[in-house]
């Protein structure tokens, strides 16, 4: 990249983050941060805002490939010390200027920023999306990570395939999830490679992290908006594996016979 890209990213990043400290309000950050059991900054601004704030930045940016993943980078790290733009509603778990802190706000626009450049990303940039993950801690930014930019990359990129392979035997639950996820997009729309997921999600079934439980529920119940018998007959003989809160998402959209039965195998 040249120096004149790098200023130019750099130029881009700042401005988003001037705008989302204009749009935050103190007490939708200390909400924000007390709901999601947050360590980050917040400046307290929606999800709708800060998508309007990367789509006005990105308007007529012509972003590269290198590029939305520089910019992607720069956003997710803590901004650089500075002072208080000018009308910003600063909430008190902002960072000093001296020690700044990552901020979600930033996390959830470098997220979109590649969501909204994936069609530049392929299987190369998995070790950022990766660490981004690792570094997310939350379902707020992984999910949208890992289901709406690592599910369409792995389904038009075979490169990911020994990915998220590596991903469903991780220690880290979040990763873990994340691999489960990447299948949720391509399998709601009647696609999707359903054998892979439903091997994942087999050897996952038992673990006792909500998160993981979750997701498995989740997955299955779109699957089975399109294809009810197909997650019928797998839920069916490891019903009495499955817990309370995978179960409690697969019945939703199936039949009441289908609903019973899988109620009884438990």
């Amino acid at each position: 990249m040249t120096s004149d890209s790098a200023g130019s990213i750099r130029t881009i990043a700042e401005a988003v983050d001037r705008e989302l400290r204009n749009r935050g309000t103190r007490d939708r950050a200390e909400k924000e941060k007390s709901y999601l059991k947050s360590e980050l900054t917040h400046y307290g601004v929606s999800v709708p805002d800060t998508r309007s704030v990367v789509r006005a930045a990105l308007r007529g940016a012509e972003l590269g490939p290198d590029d939305a993943i520089d910019l992607a980078q720069h956003l997710w790290a803590a901004p650089a010390a500075g002072g208080d733009p000018a009308g910003t509603a600063k909430p008190d778990n902002v960072g000093s200027a001296e020690q700044p802190s990552p901020v979600h706000e930033r996390r959830a626009a470098a997220t979109m920023v590649l969501i909204h450049t994936q069609d530049h990303l392929g299987a190369g940039d998995a070790e950022v999306i990766e660490r981004f993950l690792r570094e997310a801690k939350t379902w707020a930014l992984a999910d949208p990570l890992a289901g709406d930019l690592v599910g369409p990359l792995s389904e038009q990129d075979s490169g990911f395939d020994p990915v998220l392979e590596r991903w469903a035997t991780d220690e880290d639950f979040w990763i873990r999830r994340s691999a489960l996820l990447a299948h949720l997009r391509p399998l709601r729309a009647g696609r999707g490679d359903f054998d892979r997921f439903s091997r994942f999600a087999d050897a996952m079934l038992e673990e006792k992290e909500f998160f993981i439980r979750k997701a498995i529920g989740w997955v299955l119940r779109d699957t089975a908006k399109r294809r009810p018998d197909l997650v019928f007959d797998w839920i069916l003989p490891r019903a009495h594996r499955a817990s309370g809160v995978t179960i409690r998402e697969v019945v939703k959209p199936l039949t009441e016979e289908q609903r019973a039965a899988i109620l009884a195998a438990r």
